[in-house]
């Protein structure tokens, strides 16, 4: 590990250039800075501050192996995890050629609709035609994407990644209105003092920084909340070639009176990961037989047929998740210079919709931005443009979830309008392939909500729903 143990509390932060391009990178103009956390977000904030920063040291209390391995710090890495079409466009950006690699590799890759059972909210969407423009979904595990996304911020020439470090505080300027550095525990309980002219706090969900800002004297931020006690439970199988078709994923979300669900994606040949899901109450069991019962109900009939017949790889795996939680950094009043807050540790979704990773890629966009604009007043800037891309995502989680009775929470008027919205959209669409369209690239992150208020799109959903009622056994169609 680097040693920078000097006092730099005299030290004025370096200013970064605007790139001559619009939409360029910044150009880099010295300093340090610390990422704590070589998580999918840490990594992400690594890449876009190394075109910053003369050196970018990312820590992590686990140890980081060459291949990919689940690790103890990222216990939802042995679930299924899905990236978005918008983190898909980020991570091409970012690391072009790595989704290449990925293909090459033998992960699949979903381009046609065939190739999908995805049925949110008990309404199998339409799997006729094909999407235009569309962008392809890749399918690697966990901590497959993790450690090709690691070995490619290691490779950077101006980035350190430090394993079996553990965060431990922050190093401030006396009035704690600037952060300095960072304090870190090695393996065998060596503490150390990193000067840095940014550190970003990447740890996670756990929220660190809340409690270190106390520390600093300054205020927490406010939280927004939503109980969901989601539990999911993971098995890895490999399946007969060709037992499920053209499909490669099946996803059946939970519904009214049914608070349960199920994903289901290829991640070899034939090697699938299956993975239930419960909210409280609810809640799979890790018993193999019982696991397996669990399902019945929710895939469709050949999936479970399918199940049944595969050979299972490992036991299953639990995982609680007890509530969605938004940190709102972008309403305080006072916040220290040099500090920021990155990915889970500003918003941990309800995993079940796939969006963390996706909004962490978004959130890296938007510090590449403001990185452009330099560093006066940075954290102000990045908190306000993350919370713009976190919106979206945080409003349909918080939405899908209390439309379920079964989820606690206040249901104003203008949240029940726009589930009843979202229901008819969702009934239409089960025979509609271009409303289809329309819904995958709102969940996937790619377009604005407001796409669905054009009025042909709302003149499709007035027509679908006059036609037929929804079929709650559709969802479970083959």
């Amino acid at each position: 590990m680097s040693d920078a143990t000097a006092r730099p509390h005299d030290r004025q932060a370096p200013r970064v250039r605007s790139d001559s391009r619009p939409g360029g990178p910044p150009t880099r103009r010295g300093g340090h800075c610390v990422v704590l956390g070589a998580s999918i977000g840490g990594l992400f904030a690594a890449r876009v501050l190394a075109e910053a920063f003369d050196r970018v040291t990312v820590v992590d209390r686990d140890t980081l192996t060459q291949t990919d391995e689940n690790r103890r710090g990222v216990p939802q890495g042995r679930h299924a995890h899905a990236i978005l079409p918008a983190g898909t466009q980020g991570l091409q950006r970012m690391f072009p050629g790595l989704l290449e690699e990925f293909e090459a590799h033998g992960v699949p890759v979903v381009r046609e609709p065939t190739e999908m059972h995805f049925a949110p909210g008990g309404h199998l969407l339409c799997q006729d035609g094909r999407y235009a423009d569309a962008i392809p979904t890749y399918q690697p595990t966990r901590p497959q994407l993790e450690g090709r996304v690691r070995a490619r911020v290691r490779a950077l020439p101006n980035v350190e990644v430090v394993d079996r470090c553990e965060a431990a505080g922050l190093l401030s300027t006396p009035d704690g209105t600037r952060v300095i550095g960072a304090r870190v525990v090695e393996a065998g309980g060596e503490g150390r003092e990193l000067a840095a002219d940014l550190v970003v706090d990447a740890t996670g969900r756990g929220g660190r920084t809340t409690r270190w800002l106390a520390d600093l004297g300054h205020e927490p931020p406010p939280e927004d909340r939503i109980a969901v006690d989601i539990k999911y439970v993971s098995r890895n199988l490999r399946l007969a070639p060709g037992a499920l078709g053209r499909r490669k994923v099946v996803i059946v979300g939970a519904e009214p009176g049914r608070p349960t669900g199920a994903t289901f994606l290829q991640h070899e040949a034939d090697r699938w990961m299956l993975t239930l899901i419960g909210y409280g109450g609810h809640h799979p069991p890790t018993d193999p037989s019982d696991f397996l019962e669990f399902a019945k109900p929710i895939v469709p009939p050949d999936v479970f047929e399918a199940l049944c017949a595969a050979e299972p790889l490992d036991a299953p795996v639990a995982h609680r998740y007890p509530a969605g939680v938004r940190r709102r950094y972008e309403r305080l009043a006072r916040f220290p210079e040099g500090l920021l807050v990155f990915g889970d540790a500003i918003c941990s979704f309800n995993p079940v919709y796939g969006q963390g990773m996706s909004v962490a890629a978004l959130q890296a966009e938007a510090l590449r931005t403001c990185l452009t604009q330099g560093l006066d007043r940075l954290p102000q800037r990045f908190f306000r443009a993350a919370a713009r891309r976190i919106e979206v995502a945080w409003q349909m989680a918080v939405g899908s979830d209390l439309a379920l009775p079964e989820v606690e929470g206040p249901r104003p008027l203008p949240a029940r309008l726009t589930n009843a919205c979202f229901g008819a959209l969702l009934t239409a669409a089960e025979r509609d392939p271009a409303l289809t369209q329309e819904f995958v690239k709102v969940s996937s992150l790619l377009s604005s909500p407001l796409i669905l208020l054009r009025p042909g799109t709302v003149g499709r959903v007035v027509r679908g729903n006059l036609r037929r009622r929804p079929d709650p056994e559709r969802a479970r169609q083959p």
